[in-house]
């Protein structure tokens, strides 16, 4: 008899498999049904690609209301004098920006172009909050003249500033952009003057003691993306006391602070785990941060709040309607009405990364910058009998970069269905570039439910309209 002893062994099966592959042997780990969009505002997107084209971006102007009026009420019904900007970087669109200016916005810019786009639709300088780390000297003759609140952001544009404004008939109001510690990382130390180690003091003082200037505004913008309404009770506590610092030594009082932007929105990172709404504040918790602080103070002491939201206010009304045009895989998962059996669908999930189903979209990371960072959501168009497996998401770019989901959980598609992609209203029409393919038509679906072309599809005149060919390389 044998009496030799070989303890058990664990053989590399399970290590070679995916993290998540335990699930994938249960047929319904994912669910049973996937989340579906047929319509938006009423309107079935169906019959917006039908008409419009795809992709499609479509915005919902009671979406962008209803954002703007629930910021207001959050904010000035704990603290009246506050005045709210909208951050022009964050959607350029007319449409987009004349809502907010309906709903008493006034427009924060960065940048001779966005400038001349607010006064383009009617936005008078003394209504213009002029942000920035570079303002050409063009512009700020411009914005000197128009009496538009320039926020000073370094030592050079303070010169620049105080230079242009020598001979002026009477003192202009000026702001100075700080950072500060508010105990979130990264610090934003790019932007404006360092409280900490006294050097926005130092600008506050030159500022004060020039009579061409009046020193109006303390700004800071901490970042993006808070996710601590705690950050802001810091920060505005150090605007505070740094304009008290200021009234106590030059008997002057700074009449506005300027908290910046920097709201979330309903939107995730990736590695945060949904649902939003589980891990996002709702703004009404950012308003109680900064306003406790400011409701402190005697009454005739209070400044003017102002806040210079973007993303908050524009993402979830916003949307990208594209269609599949290509699958992908060695083996696409089948639907659960098929001729295979549980077990044997179970199992072919199991057969690797190669597996498992990649969809091309005729819309890319071109159109959607932001997807670098944010997880956004895929919303077919139809009802599909079938349980949700991992998936991909390509766009039509001939660069391997072209990923819009690496991993998504969603039901078997066709070539022609329609995924919704939601919330994308921040920023990825302004970061949208022509690369490789035309940029998209925007629609916006007003009050009154009927959808309005805001934005034509490029065609290739908008794109090379501007070349010049030197007369020797001439045409073929």
């Amino acid at each position: 008899m044998n009496r030799d002893y070989f303890p058990p062994t664990i053989s590399n099966e399970l290590g070679r498999q995916a993290l998540d592959a335990a699930a994938d042997r249960n047929f319904y780990a994912r669910g049973t049904s996937t989340p579906t969009l047929f319509e938006i505002d009423g309107i079935p997107v169906a019959s917006l690609v039908g008409q419009f084209g795809s992709p499609l971006f479509v915005f919902s102007e009671h979406g962008l209301r209803e954002k703007a009026r629930r910021m207001r009420e959050a904010f000035r019904s704990r603290y009246e004098n506050t005045q709210f900007a909208w951050s022009y970087k964050t959607n350029y669109l007319n449409a987009v920006c004349q809502i907010f200016h309906q709903e008493g916005w006034i427009a924060e810019v960065v940048s001779d172009f966005e400038y001349h786009k607010a006064r383009k639709l009617g936005i008078s300088g003394k209504d213009i909050v002029f942000n920035g780390p570079y303002k050409p000297r063009k512009i700020l003759e411009t914005a000197i003249g128009e009496r538009a609140l320039i926020q000073i952001d370094n030592w050079d544009e303070l010169n620049l500033i105080e230079e242009l404004t020598k001979h002026i008939n009477q003192p202009l109001d000026v702001g100075i952009r700080v950072w500060l510690d508010a105990s979130i990382r990264p610090i934003w130390s790019k932007f404006g003057f360092s409280v900490e180690n006294g050097e926005a003091g130092r600008a506050a003082e030159r500022i004060v003691k020039n009579p061409n200037l009046r020193l109006h505004t303390f700004h800071t913008h901490i970042g993006t993306y808070i996710l601590d309404p705690n950050a802001y009770r810091v920060a505005v506590t150090k605007l505070v006391a740094l304009r008290e610092q200021i009234h106590i030594e030059y008997k002057h009082l700074v009449p506005c602070l300027n908290l910046g932007g920097g709201f979330p929105s309903q939107s995730l990172l990736y590695g945060m785990e949904g649902p939003a709404e589980r891990v996002i504040l709702p703004i009404e918790a950012y308003a109680d941060a900064i306003t406790e602080v400011l409701n402190r103070l005697p009454a005739k002491r209070r400044p003017q709040l102002r806040l210079e939201s973007g993303r908050y206010l524009v993402d979830e009304a916003g949307y990208l309607l594209t269609s599949v045009v290509a699958t992908k895989g060695i083996q696409r998962p089948l639907a659960i009405n098929s001729n295979l059996s549980a077990w044997d669908y179970k199992e072919q999930l199991l057969l690797g990364e190669d597996a498992r189903a990649s969809y091309v979209l005729d819309a890319g990371v071109n159109l959607l910058y932001t997807t670098t960072w944010y997880q956004v959501n895929a919303l077919p168009s139809r009802a599909i009998n079938a349980p949700p497996s991992p998936s991909r998401l390509y766009g039509p770019l001939c660069m391997a970069i072209d990923v819009i989901r690496y991993s998504i959980n969603l039901p078997p598609l066709d070539v022609g269905d329609i995924v919704t992609l939601h919330p994308v209203g921040a920023y990825n029409i302004s970061q949208s570039m022509q690369f490789i393919t035309y940029r998209p038509a925007v629609v916006m679906i007003g009050d009154n439910g009927k959808p309005e072309l805001v934005r034509a599809r490029e065609v290739l005149e908008d794109v090379d309209g501007t070349e010049r060919l030197p007369d020797h390389l001439g045409k073929r």
